[in-house]
C-alpha cells in the first residue's frame, strides 16, 4: 500500500493517543496526533484524513460537538468519524449523555478501555 490511508488520534490522553498511533502505525497507517476538539478541526482543514478516532470527553470542544460539526460541513461531511468513549460507564458521573451519543451522526463507537487489536479491526471495517 504506498498511499498509506491517514487517521487522526484525537484525545486529551496524551499516553493514549500514543499507544494508538503505535498500534496504527504497526499496520501501516499514517498517523497525525491532537489532543482536544479545536486542534482537531485544525488538523482536519490542514489535511484531510480518511477516519477520525474521536474521544468524547474532551477539553475545548466536546468530540459530540466536533463530531457534529464535521458531519454538517459539506466538505467534510464524508469523512469516517469513530468515537472513543468511556461515557457508558461514566455516565452517572458525566454531563455527557446516551442521548446525544445516539444523536450525533458519528460512524462507530470504541468503547474504553480500548482494545488495540479490535480498535484496528473496527478501523479496517470502516475504511474498507
Amino acid at each position: 500500500m504506498s498511499n498509506k490511508q491517514f487517521i487522526l488520534v484525537v484525545d486529551d490522553d496524551p499516553d493514549l493517543v500514543e499507544s494508538v498511533s503505535m498500534k496504527l502505525e504497526s499496520e501501516n497507517f499514517r498517523i497525525a496526533k491532537a489532543y482536544d476538539g479545536v486542534e482537531a478541526w485544525d488538523r482536519i482543514k490542514e489535511e484531510k484524513p480518511d477516519l477520525i478516532l474521536l474521544d468524547v470527553m474532551m477539553p475545548k470542544k466536546n468530540g459530540y460537538e466536533l463530531c457534529d460539526e464535521i458531519k454538517k460541513d459539506a466538505k467534510y461531511k464524508d469523512l469516517i468519524v469513530v468515537l472513543l468513549t468511556a461515557v457508558g460507564d461514566a455516565v452517572t458521573s458525566t454531563s455527557y449523555t446516551h442521548n446525544e451519543g445516539k444523536t450525533t451522526m458519528a460512524d462507530d463507537f470504541i468503547p474504553k478501555p480500548i482494545d488495540l487489536d479490535k480498535l484496528v479491526e473496527i478501523v479496517k471495517e470502516n475504511l474498507e
